[in-house]
C-alpha cells in the first residue's frame, strides 16, 4: 500500500485529494502546517508528499528543504498558477516534480502513480542487474553511491537527491552529451511532453555547478554542448 503525505492548510482540498487517494487503495497521512509536516516526514517513510508552498509556521520551501536534510523521499510541489518562481524555488530546495493550482485531481494521481512506478523499475533493475561501482572516482571527483555523498579533493559536497542523481548519470557515462528532454526523462522520470518544462534541468544543472565547480561560469566537470545538451568531461 502507497503511504502519501498531503499537507495543505485548506482543509477542504485535503480532504478531497485523501479521499481520492484512498479509492485507490493508498495510505495517507495529513499535516495543515509546516511543523506537522516535519514530524511527520520523521515518523515515517513515505512513497510521495504533496507539498503546498504556502503554510503556516513554516513554508513549503523550507519543508522541502528539512526533509531533504533526512530523505530521498519524492516531494511534489503544489504551487500558484502561474508562479515561475515557485516552481523555480521548489526545485532548488529539491523538490522532485511540482503541479499548479488549480489541479485537476487526476493529474495529481497520475504524478503520483509514475512516481512509484519509477522507483518500482529501480528496485527491480537493482535486483536483477548486474551489480553497478559502489564507488565512482574521475580525477579529485568521488562519488559513493552508496551512501549518496559527494567529494572533492577529500572535501564532501552536500548535494539534493536529484543533484546527486544527475552528477552520477553524467560520471558514469563520461562525454557523453544528454539533450535536456533525455535527463529529464532518465533523472526525472517525466517525458518532456508531460512536463513541457525543461527548464527543471537548467535550474539543477546551475545549482549543481554552484557547488562542485571552482568557478560555475568557467566548469570543470560539467559541461554544455551549445544546442544539444549536458556532459561530464572525464578527467
Amino acid at each position: 500500500m502507497a503511504k502519501i503525505l498531503v499537507v495543505d492548510d485548506e482543509k477542504l482540498i485535503v480532504k478531497g485529494i485523501r479521499f481520492s487517494l484512498e479509492q485507490d487503495g493508498m495510505e495517507v497521512d495529513c499535516a495543515y502546517d509546516g511543523e506537522e509536516a516535519i514530524a511527520l516526514a520523521k515518523q515515517k517513510e513515505y512513497d510521495v508528499v504533496l507539498l503546498d508552498v504556502m503554510l503556516p509556521k513554516f513554508d513549503g520551501f523550507e519543508v522541502c528543504q528539512t526533509i531533504r536534510e533526512f530523505s530521498e523521499m519524492p516531494i511534489i510541489m503544489l504551487t500558484a498558477k502561474g508562479t515561475d518562481m515557485d516552481k523555480i524555488l521548489g526545485l532548488e530546495y529539491g523538490a522532485d516534480d511540482y503541479i499548479t493550482k488549480p489541479f485537476n485531481i487526476l493529474e495529481v494521481k497520475a504524478r503520483i502513480k509514475a512516481i512509484m512506478r519509477r522507483n518500482s523499475k529501480k528496485e527491480r533493475r537493482g535486483r536483477t542487474q548486474e551489480p553497478e561501482p559502489k564507488m565512482l572516482v574521475s580525477g579529485d571527483l568521488k562519488l559513493d553511491v552508496d551512501s549518496r555523498r559527494v567529494f572533492i579533493n577529500g572535501k564532501e559536497i552536500n548535494l539534493t537527491a536529484k543533484e546527486f542523481d544527475l552528477l552520477e548519470l553524467l560520471v558514469r557515462n563520461p562525454n557523453k552529451v544528454y539533450s535536456r528532454e533525455k535527463l529529464l526523462s532518465m533523472v526525472w522520470g517525466n517525458k518532456a511532453s508531460e512536463s513541457g518544462d525543461v527548464r527543471t534541468v537548467d535550474v539543477h544543472v546551475r545549482r549543481l555547478r554552484e557547488k562542485i565547480e571552482p568557478n560555475p561560469s568557467d566548469p570543470i566537470y560539467v559541461f554544455t554542448k551549445w544546442g544539444v545538451g549536458y556532459y561530464y568531461r572525464e578527467k
